[in-house]
């Protein structure tokens, strides 16, 4: 048995290819021991929350890249302990083959690494996340998934340079370097997307809109589900998506609706012009009349606009109050609409034949 165990084969012994593959195969087999283990200290470095659910969720957040990470580190440092056989020691395209393989080895752990500090990002905003559910202003939100986004990417950029570093033998200083003397070329070839990314910071620091705020922009209106690094993100009243770069964003003029004070109802009637002027005075004050029937309007505006060939033109503005649901309000604009179709019908008011309209603008 000795003698089998001393055989050399490819450069190694059969004793040392035996105990490098029982060292990957132990710590294969007992990677989601280990990897709970280690998963439970990183939680407690993270979180000094005990609940249950957030342990869980963290725990299926880490545990799968972890234990790639723990196996693959295990392998490269196991077999690394190996001589390398002289029969593969053959090169392609200059590049030895031993050097291939070294780079592969380090470069795959250099992404699961960087996937196993994405996901814990990805649990740290989601631990600030709740905490900032439970204050009124939706900035903290918004700056969570902002600067979640963005240490994803400088992790992202991290990686690259170590697998340069690793994987390709670059001087990452010299990289540095190099990449400050073409830094104005990069910049000017990559000007909207770096003003984008500081229309971002404007967005998030000077705060004309938050998410979940219904604003009109460039023709589009839609309420506000995500602000990233790029663009924002509008959910139209069609539910149709909407991605607007932020630069559009800060240098159009936005109109942010959720700001709006009251909710305004424009009845525009054109009244036919065999309408009398003492019918013409009545109008008012049986408007007036319905108004107070109302509570929901605060404010109201009702005067005789013009007149023309085609028709008089009479206008009521009537201003709600903006704690109504949308539902609610188109309902109570319905109501309003009877109502003054009923007052017309009672007064014998007839609309213009030639333009029969009741024009209703919702502001």
């Amino acid at each position: 048995m000795q003698d089998f165990l001393d055989k050399v084969f490819l450069s190694n012994s059969i004793r040392s290819y035996a105990l490098v593959i029982s060292i990957v195969l132990v710590v294969f087999i007992l990677k989601r021991i280990l990897t709970k283990f280690i998963a439970s200290r990183l939680y407690k470095m993270v979180s000094k929350s005990d609940a249950v659910v957030k342990r869980q969720s963290f725990l299926n957040k880490v545990v799968k890249p972890l234990d790639v990470f723990l196996v693959l580190m295990v392998a490269v440092i196991a077999f690394d302990e190996l001589k390398f056989p002289e029969l593969l020691n053959f090169k392609i395209l200059k590049v030895s083959f031993k050097e291939i393989i070294s780079s592969i080895s380090n470069g795959a752990l250099v992404i699961v690494f960087i996937w196993l500090c994405r996901r814990i990002i990805d649990f740290i905003a989601l631990i600030l996340e709740e905490k900032a559910n439970k204050t009124s202003d939706q900035t903290d939100n918004q700056l969570i998934v902002f600067f979640k986004d963005f240490f994803k990417v400088v992790f992202v950029i991290i990686g690259i340079l170590l697998i340069l570093r690793f994987s390709f033998h670059k001087n990452i200083s010299n990289l540095l370097t190099g990449l400050s003397i073409v830094g104005a070329a990069i910049a000017l070839s990559l000007r909207e997307s770096l003003e984008n990314l500081i229309a971002s910071f404007i967005i998030f620091f000077n705060k004309p809109f938050i998410t979940g705020d219904l604003v009109k922009v460039n023709n589009f209106t839609g309420t506000v589900e995500k602000i990233g690094l790029r663009s924002t993100r509008l959910r139209t009243d069609v539910k149709t998506f909407v991605t607007v770069p932020n630069k559009q964003m800060v240098d159009s003029i936005l109109d942010n609706l959720t700001m709006r004070t009251q909710r305004k109802i424009e009845v525009r009637l054109e009244i036919s012009l065999d309408t009398t002027v003492q019918q013409l005075k009545q109008l008012t004050p049986f408007f007036q009349e319905m108004i107070k029937q109302y509570d929901a309007i605060e404010n109201n505006h009702i005067y005789f606009m013009e007149t023309g060939k085609n028709a008089h033109v009479f206008v009521v503005d009537l201003y709600t109050s903006i704690t109504q649901t949308i539902q609610e309000f188109n309902a109570f604009k319905e109501e309003i609409n009877l109502k003054i179709l009923e007052i017309l019908a009672e007064q014998k008011i007839e609309l213009a034949a030639k333009s029969s309209t009741v024009t209703v603008h919702n502001h």
